[in-house]
């Protein structure tokens, strides 16, 4: 392979990781927006993932291979539920400073 072919591929893979960056940064953001509205509900959400994770006994992974595929597939879920709480957090939004009803 030579090497203007590999340059190639590197300059494809860097525009693809740019565009799922930008992608994934609006999410990210709302979320952690969310997370400083509503810090409480952040922290025990993590010690539930945490537990959870812990009493499967997910921790110390000792086959080769099955920890990249797991973080592979885990970080794909969490990317997706990152999405889906950020939206939700946004729609719900508009709700809690429009309390005026008191």
């Amino acid at each position: 392979m030579s090497l203007f072919k590999q340059l190639e591929k590197v300059r494809k893979a860097r525009a693809r990781v740019a565009m799922h960056r930008s992608d994934m940064a609006a999410p990210a953001a709302a979320l952690l927006e969310r997370g400083h509205r509503h810090p409480l509900a952040t922290v025990a959400t993590a010690a539930g993932a945490g537990f959870a994770l812990g009493s499967l006994g997910v921790g110390p992974l000792r086959v080769p291979g099955l920890a990249s595929a797991l973080t592979t597939g885990l970080a794909e879920i969490v990317a997706h539920g990152t999405r889906l709480i950020a939206e939700l957090g946004m729609d719900d939004s508009g709700n809690d400073s429009d309390n005026s009803d008191t």
